[in-house]
């Protein structure tokens, strides 16, 4: 177990020697401050890169992730990354990204009991209960669990437009989107859920508030 943790070390020390190398001033230019355009709001999962996806370098993403990219009122950690994000960083995109294959919206779908994790996936089986209809009609178990991913995606995005934090931005005229993609695993590519909303405007009224 030692020697897996002397791994990462061993590929940190390379990596930032590389990276010196090729690109003098990178490390002492990025420590000065941090002015990312996007907040990246995505699931947990090992194979999606958020930086390596959207082929953006250190300083350009600023990150949150959880299991099923979820994004729920009661959630401190990700309201104070979403505050910090529009109030400090000024960041102008926010993406809910979702991927097909996540497990945590397999997961959703069991019968079974997870455990603790049932309690987070709940919010997943709202969005599930919400487009019944929809989901029940498709019969062929991928493109079920992939429509799922996509309208997680679409509701976690209604969440974020929901927030008081957003919608001060919106009511002081700041800059900023929110955005929803889907990530194929198979492929390496982004899908745009052509999800997009930009003001208070677009958001539906019995969520609104008087900021």
């Amino acid at each position: 177990m030692i020697d897996d943790i002397k791994k990462i070390f061993e590929y940190n020390a390379n990596w930032a020697e590389t990276v010196n190398r090729t690109n003098p001033g990178f490390f002492s230019n990025l420590a000065k401050q941090q002015t990312p355009k996007y907040l990246w709001i995505g699931c947990s999962d090992s194979r999606v890169n958020a930086n390596e996806i959207a082929g953006l370098s250190q300083g350009e993403l600023f990150v949150h992730r959880n299991i099923a990219n979820v994004v729920v009122p009661t959630d401190l950690n990700c309201l104070s990354v979403i505050q910090f994000a529009v109030e400090v960083l000024k960041v102008k995109h926010i993406i809910v990204c979702g991927h097909y294959g996540c497990g945590g919206v397999k997961a959703s779908t069991e019968i079974q009991e997870h455990g603790l994790i049932d309690n987070w996936l709940s919010h997943i089986r709202h969005v599930r209960r919400m487009h019944e209809k929809e989901l029940d009609g498709i019969m062929d178990f991928t493109e079920h669990q992939n429509r799922l991913c996509e309208l997680n995606v679409i509701e976690q995005v209604a969440n974020v437009c929901h927030s008081p934090i957003i919608q001060k931005a919106w009511a002081t005229k700041q800059n900023l989107a929110v955005h929803g993609f889907v990530y194929d695993l198979s492929n390496g590519k982004l899908k745009n859920l052509d999800v997009y909303v930009d003001n208070l405007d677009e958001i539906n009224r019995t969520y609104r508030l008087t900021i």
